[in-house]
């Protein structure tokens, strides 16, 4: 099982500097898989979870590419309305060109109604639009030359069952986000009930990465939450329940924590020596 990282991108702390120090140190430290958030405007709705400024992730992740040489390179998640289909199937090739092949492609719908309307994309239509996408996307891999660098996995967001019907029908993957265990050993029966004699699409869960002194306990404590201890368990819990890839979200959700990353780096350096990640490479 692969293990990345979701990076924020956002936030009062976030420079050109800090994203390249988060980028060595998850290649640095072994992890897989380098994750970036989407959003295109700024507006109200969005700057109370992820205030600016806000690093566009197409533009962040080629830079990205440049100064890294093994971590995968992805998108939990894109904004799939909020551009043309055919310009984000040029974009994702582009990019996974460019980085050698190690773009993962996270595609959701979207929440942030004050983003769609500044944007003049209809927030009701962001199901059809999302399915577009994702349609031009899976026709682009018929581009040889487009896609020389090979497909670009499709990874489909959302905890609803609209978006496990999605994945099964246009995705790779079904990647939900940062829930409790027991929910997503739930969710992963219910993927397989939805699918029925269609195949089953990997499972890439993104959960939380929150360490603490003392366990956390009680039926409300998320997957990656707690002492070291429970945060090994609950990956081999993964493991079990076929996850090919697991990506740690560290942002508790206080956009001041931005200011202070290396808090988080020491928790991701805790878990790289708990966990079996590959052997670190030589930084660019």
């Amino acid at each position: 099982m692969r293990v990345g990282v979701n990076v924020p991108n956002f936030g009062p702390g976030t420079d050109p500097g800090v994203l390249r120090d988060w980028a060595q140190t998850v290649e640095g430290l072994g992890f897989d898989l380098l994750m970036v958030s989407d959003h295109v405007v700024v507006t109200p709705d969005v700057a109370e979870q992820y205030p600016a400024p806000f690093y566009e992730p197409f533009t962040t992740l080629a830079w990205l590419a440049g100064i890294t040489r093994r971590v995968r390179l992805g998108t939990t998640v894109l904004i799939a309305p909020y551009r043309h289909p055919l310009l984000t199937a040029r974009m994702a090739a582009n990019l996974n060109q460019l980085s050698g092949g190690r773009l993962v492609l996270g595609v959701a719908s979207g929440w942030a109604r004050q983003e769609f309307a500044a944007l003049g994309v209809p927030f009701e239509q962001r199901g059809k639009l999302t399915d577009d996408t994702l349609r031009a996307l899976r026709a682009a891999r018929e581009d040889l030359e487009d896609y020389r660098a090979g497909p670009i996995p499709l990874w489909i967001g959302g905890n609803s069952d609209a978006g496990i019907r999605r994945a099964v029908r246009l995705g790779d993957a079904w990647h939900p986000l940062r829930n409790t265990l027991p929910w997503l050993r739930e969710a992963v029966g219910r993927m397989k009930v939805i699918a029925g004699e269609r195949p089953v699409p990997a499972f890439a869960p993104r959960i939380i990465l929150r360490i603490t002194r003392e366990p956390v306990t009680g039926p409300g404590r998320l997957a990656g939450e707690g002492t070291i201890d429970q945060v090994v368990e609950d990956l081999e819990q993964l493991r079990l329940l076929g996850a090919e890839t697991v990506v740690l979200d560290p942002f508790d959700g206080d956009p001041a924590e931005t200011l202070r990353p290396e808090a988080k780096w020491q928790m991701l350096a805790t878990l790289a020596a708990h966990w079996d990640l590959p052997p670190r490479t030589e930084q660019p």
